[in-house]
């Protein structure tokens, strides 16, 4: 697979606000960083990370209708907070704009937000990257969690889902289901450090 990354970069760069492509651009090296150490495709890391908020800048009334015209299940919370919806949203623009065919990334580019049970290691690779590229700089422990990413990236899946999870709830925020279902799956990867993460949980 060898997709232009030039080309689709200049034609997202005109869809998104400044910082959004900024935050782009860092998941998409980020996903190239990563899929380097495991060994993976790198040009296609590289593009699900490049199109994983394509819909990020779209409207959310838009994002709704992007779904229901391609059948796209949209749940009760994500109806309330339409905002949600573009990962989901977003996989149907990369296939239909940006004429991506590959199902491995548009799957990727799916489930960056929440995750989901037994990830391809691409889906692992862009849900980390979107968390610890290098603009971040809200979330806790963010240097332990990059250094994890490099380490065993199950693990880091389960720490970001753990620490999502306790800022949400300590916010009283919109939680979608399929996030602590895909903690409930990757806690297993930490259940004997849950010291460490107890005692570095964030702070409310």
């Amino acid at each position: 697979m060898n997709i232009d990354i030039k080309a689709l970069r200049k034609k997202l760069k005109k869809e998104l606000d400044k910082d959004r492509y900024e935050h782009t651009k860092g998941v998409m090296y980020t996903s190239a960083c990563l899929a380097m150490a495991y060994q993976y495709d790198i040009n296609k890391a590289m593009v699900a990370g490049l199109l994983h908020d394509c819909a990020k800048c779209i409207p959310n009334d838009e994002k709704i209708k992007i779904c229901k015209k391609n059948n796209v299940e949209i749940t009760k919370i994500e109806m309330e907070n339409p905002f949600l919806l573009h990962s989901k949203a977003g996989a149907v623009v990369a296939r239909k704009k940006y004429d991506i065919t590959d199902e491995e990334i548009l799957h990727a580019i799916k489930v960056h937000t929440t995750g989901v049970p037994n990830m391809s290691l691409l889906d692992k690779i862009v849900f980390v990257a979107d968390y610890i590229e290098p603009k971040r700089d809200k979330a806790p422990r963010l240097e332990f969690i990059r250094k994890m990413a490099f380490k065993d990236i199950n693990k880091c899946v389960a720490y970001i889902s753990y620490d999502t999870l306790h800022f949400l709830k300590s916010k009283k925020g919109s939680i979608d289901p399929t996030s602590e279902v895909t903690y409930d799956y990757y806690k297993e990867y930490i259940k004997d450090d849950m010291e460490v993460v107890t005692e570095e949980k964030v702070e409310d």
